[in-house]
């Protein structure tokens, strides 16, 4: 379970300089937090020179506080012009300012105006995990850690390049410059990575030394006599990197779009095939979907890899939409109410127990529900504010628009097989035509993956899904998304949306009545008599199947290469997997949240980039997690 979040709080020294009441300490030297950053962390480290004619550098941080080191580095990269391509900055925080108390403390440094405006702007909701934010059209990407320091470590995956060593006076705050913490840092190091920090205390130096550092002081910033600077003596994780850049994405759905759009923005040329015909553009349907994160008072594996996926899309569609693409969606809100007595009290231990800020998450009463939504409601629940609807066609159609010249989209075009020669991938047509070739293929065609690349060990459903349409002038829609086992959502072009059936094992793809009276009755029980004058033979609506895993998590990596001989002792990290084939499918009913964030795993995976969430939760969405449990339960029954 995730700890409550607890942010900092505002404060400042006698002489002005913001300080840390639960630590005793101030954030940065009284003589200027901009300078300290130039001298320590990036001459520290030899910046801007050791990124220049890279085409990727990564840094760490071991504490964010204001983000003035953040602010400085971002300003040196852009006055740089040798930078390097993609620069990565890394950062743990286990008190973070509020957005408000940034703006404030950056106020303070009128030279970074137009930069910390822009981290305003993407500052996130202050809840546990990581949390990814993109600048300068993806080349600066800062990826934060809300949590503390050695646990959140132990969590990331990235090869640093330099590390920042940054946190209170040691004496107050020593498990930022503990023995343990610093042997996590050298673990996250790349060969020949480097560390710098103003402090030169014994017990730093030796902890650094006793990780694998070779320390030397340097003279201080202003007053302050030595700091130190470090490099890594033993040999450091290396930051995978591809050969070519190319690769076969098969399924124009909302996970292949993310893929192809993700990989695009990373230089990658795509080609695109879908079976489908290509609908005309700028025809976003009638279908919406909800969007909204999961709150359990035990903060469970499926909770917080749903807050991940929710925080991961709010972010990407904000800037998709900023880019001008023609996103539509709607952050109106969304009620999620109790079903019972039980979960009501669930739905209130869980709030109470996480700390959760109310812009994320907070209980409604009935009253206060019914307010939100603008009509009477059944009961009272959680409310989320930045949740909404979006419709699905609109998604796909802008992540198609961002991946630009780079993508080759093929519609009306079916990959019947797929087969891996010396050159790579090839995807074949039905009549054994090349459709096209590259050294990296993803499936990200729901059920369908498993029949171009067959696993074993992986059980995948269809399940079907009917949703209705509410005509507008016999039905009072809600102002807001309402969820109570089933789902309606305010009127948009005259009509609402009601839904939606859970068929196990049905591949009619007609609307059908029945499925069409099962909706009304999830509508009773949300919105009581609202569907007394509506007639379900009378009712339109749409059928889609989505695809389903045994745990109910997508499949999202490495697909196994099952013929080849199994580990001794099966871990994920040595299971055999097929070169180069990937996949991105099995979304269930959560593809709007979690494709986004799978897309966004699956090319930092491919480029040895920093992943953009904890180790633990990428390790769930493995598609050889079926696989290593085939492989532990033989071994079990051997032994």
């Amino acid at each position: 379970m995730s700890a409550p979040l607890v942010p900092a709080r505002l404060a400042f020294a006698a002489d002005g300089t913001p300080f840390s009441q639960a630590f005793g300490d101030v954030y940065h030297s009284a003589e200027g937090g901009p300078g300290q950053a130039r001298h320590v962390f990036l001459a520290g480290n030899g910046l801007p020179g050791r990124w220049r004619g890279r085409r990727r550098f990564t840094l760490l941080e071991t504490g964010f506080g204001l983000g003035l080191n953040f602010l400085v580095t971002w300003d040196a990269w852009r006055g740089d012009a040798g930078r390097c391509e993609r620069l990565h900055f890394v950062s743990l925080e286990k008190h973070p300012f509020s957005r408000h108390d940034l703006e404030q403390l950056h106020a303070r440094h009128p030279e970074f105006a137009p930069l910390a405006a822009q981290l305003h702007a993407a500052w996130p909701l202050l809840v546990p995990g990581v949390h990814r934010l993109e600048f300068e059209g993806g080349r600066v990407v800062l990826t934060l850690a809300f949590a503390d320091a050695t646990h959140a470590l132990r969590e990331l995956r990235l090869a640093a390049d330099a590390v920042f060593l940054d946190g209170f006076d040691p004496r107050r705050n020593p498990e930022l410059w503990s023995p343990e913490l610093m042997r996590v840092v050298a673990r996250a190091c790349a060969p020949g990575a480097t560390a710098a920090t103003w402090s030169a205390a014994a017990s730093v130096r030796e902890a650094l030394r006793s990780a694998g550092f070779e320390v030397q002081k340097r003279p201080g910033f202003a007053q302050k006599r030595d700091m130190l600077q470090a490099r890594v003596v033993r040999s450091g994780r290396e930051a995978a990197a591809p050969g070519e850049r190319r690769a076969l994405v098969v399924g124009a759905g909302i996970a292949g779009a993310a893929v192809s759009e993700r990989l695009c923005a990373r230089g990658w040329e795509v080609t695109l095939i879908e079976r489908q015909p290509r609908r005309p553009a700028g025809e976003p349907g009638r279908h919406a979907g909800v969007f909204h994160p999961v709150v359990t008072p035990d903060d469970s594996l499926f909770a917080r890899l749903t807050r991940a996926g929710f925080l991961a899309a709010l972010a990407r569609w904000r800037a998709l939409q900023a880019a001008g693409q023609a996103l539509v969606w709607d952050e109106c809100g969304v009620l999620q109410l109790a079903r019972d007595e039980r979960e009501a009290v669930a739905q209130h231990n869980a709030i109470a127990t996480l700390g959760l800020p109310p812009g994320y998450a907070q209980q409604a009463s009935r009253d206060a529900a019914s307010a939100y939504a603008g009509v009477p409601l059944a009961a009272g629940g959680l409310w989320f504010p930045s949740s909404g609807w979006i419709r699905p066609l609109s998604l796909i159609d802008a992540q198609l628009a961002a991946a630009g010249a780079r993508l080759e989209a093929r519609f009306g075009c079916e990959a019947a097989r797929i087969t891996r020669g010396p050159d790579g991938w090839t995807a074949t047509d039905r009549d054994g035509r090349t459709i096209a070739r590259a050294p990296v293929v993803v499936l990200a065609n729901a059920a369908d993956a498993l029949k171009l690349a067959p696993q074993r060990a992986i059980r995948i459903r269809r399940v079907r899904g009917q949703i209705s349409f509410l005509p507008g002038e016999r039905f009072a829609a809600p102002h807001v998304v309402v969820l109570r086992g089933g789902f309606v959502l305010p009127a948009m072009r005259g009509e609402s949306i009601a839904g939606a059936s859970y068929d196990f094992d049905d591949d009619d793809p007609s609307p059908r009545a029945s499925s069409h009276a099962g909706n009304l009755e999830r509508l009773a029980r949300i919105l009581p008599g609202a569907a007394a004058d509506l007639d379900p033979a009378a009712l339109q609506g749409v059928v889609g199947f989505r695809a389903v895993a045994p745990d109910r998590l997508p499949l999202i990596g490495a697909l196994c290469n099952e013929d080849a001989a199994a580990p001794r002792n099966p871990r994920l990290a040595t299971l055999p997997r097929c070169e180069g084939l990937f996949g991105s499918f099995a979304f269930g009913s959560r593809g709007l949240l979690w494709a986004g964030l799978g897309a966004e795993l699956l090319a930092s995976h491919l480029e040895g980039e920093p992943l953009p969430l904890e180790a633990r939760l990428a390790e769930a969405l493995d598609p050889g997690r079926f696989l290593l449990r085939t492989l532990r339960r033989t071994t079990s029954a051997q032994a």
